[in-house]
């Protein structure tokens, strides 16, 4: 019987917290240093009970399983922590705010034999499943570019909160368009490898944060293909999509037209329609599935703490192309 601890009862720490009720999960605890949050929000809807530390929680129960769930800039402080108890680790996006410490990470959780996850929820994504299923089959034949793209208003993310105060309008709790790191992840899990970056990113908008709000990136892949993303906290119309094009064709998906279609010379597209009524929390309901599975079986998981230092490290050098205003040879 698993021990589940999670840290951090925000929006995502919440969410995981209901899946893993859900899917018949018992003993789960919570470490939110809000008390009033804690006590209103997570005790009394969820019946479970909280900490305001993680030191206060394993000095109670002893955890073997960690969602980490909290600000990015702790994401490596709390892993750290969970990993020296021996707790398989799952890790909300991004691994840290920062490589530092990354490598000490890696070492331990070798060391300790543990499971780690990255959260990557959008590969349990019907369209993404077979976005998947195309470029790896060769349905367009050799990728030649992609891009990708990002963008939403940061101030209606969570209507019901001051987004000033939130993460992801902070440096100092590790924010910034570039650390919503999904796109990273996955054109990446598409595509394979990049071996050179470029970006340009700043503060172009009026929204009140310290950190980027938009970001250009250009990519070359280890097969040489080139690649674009674009992300940024300010467009009014929530856009995420994805393009790629091949030798014999072009795949496309729009989140806002719910399909993905295949684009073939001298043949009908192929137009992959997710269901209407698909509730978009199931993607997260499978990953956290997943996730639990490999840490009964042993398995890797689809995306472990080294695929995860990998994402970070190809952020990481985006920063720094923009800053420097150079390329960054991986």
């Amino acid at each position: 019987m698993n021990n589940i601890l999670i840290i951090g009862g925000g929006s995502i720490g919440k969410r995981h917290l209901r899946n893993l009720l859900k899917l018949g999960e018992k003993n789960i605890f919570a470490v939110e240093p809000n008390e009033a949050r804690a006590r209103e929000e997570i005790e009394k809807e969820y019946k479970i009970k909280t900490f305001r530390s993680v030191e206060e929680a394993f000095a109670e129960v002893d955890f073997n399983i960690a969602f980490i769930c909290n600000p990015s800039v702790f994401h490596l402080e709390s892993a750290l922590f969970c990993a020296d108890k021996g707790c398989h680790l799952f890790v909300e996006k991004p691994l840290s705010n920062s490589m530092e410490g990354v490598d000490k990470l890696l070492d331990l959780v070798e060391e300790k034999g543990l499971i780690t996850m990255l959260g990557s929820n959008w590969k349990f994504h019907p369209l993404f499943k077979k976005m998947k299923e195309w470029l790896d089959n060769g349905e367009i034949g050799k990728v030649l570019s992609a891009r990708c793209q990002f963008g939403s208003y940061l101030p209606d993310w969570h209507p019901w909160e001051d987004y000033k105060q939130g993460y992801s309008a902070n440096k100092k709790l590790g924010g910034g368009v570039l650390l919503e790191s999904h796109e990273f992840d996955y054109i990446t899990w598409f595509l394979g490898k990049a071996k050179k970056i470029a970006c340009f990113a700043d503060r172009v908008g009026d929204i009140t944060v310290d950190v980027e709000d938009t970001a250009e990136v250009i990519l070359q892949f280890e097969n040489k293909a080139i690649g674009e993303i674009h992300l940024d906290y300010l467009q009014r119309f929530y856009q995420r999509n994805f393009e790629f094009f091949g030798e014999k064709g072009t795949i496309i998906w729009d989140v806002n037209k719910n399909n993905a279609v295949l684009r073939v010379k001298d043949k009908e597209d192929d137009i992959f329609d997710n269901q209407k009524d698909y509730d978009i929390n199931d993607m997260y309901i499978e990953e956290a599935e997943h996730f639990l599975d490999c840490v009964k079986t042993g398995k890797k998981t689809i995306t472990d703490f080294k695929a995860g230092a990998e994402i970070l490290k190809l952020i990481c050098a985006a920063k720094e192309s923009a800053e420097n205003k150079t390329v960054i040879s991986l």
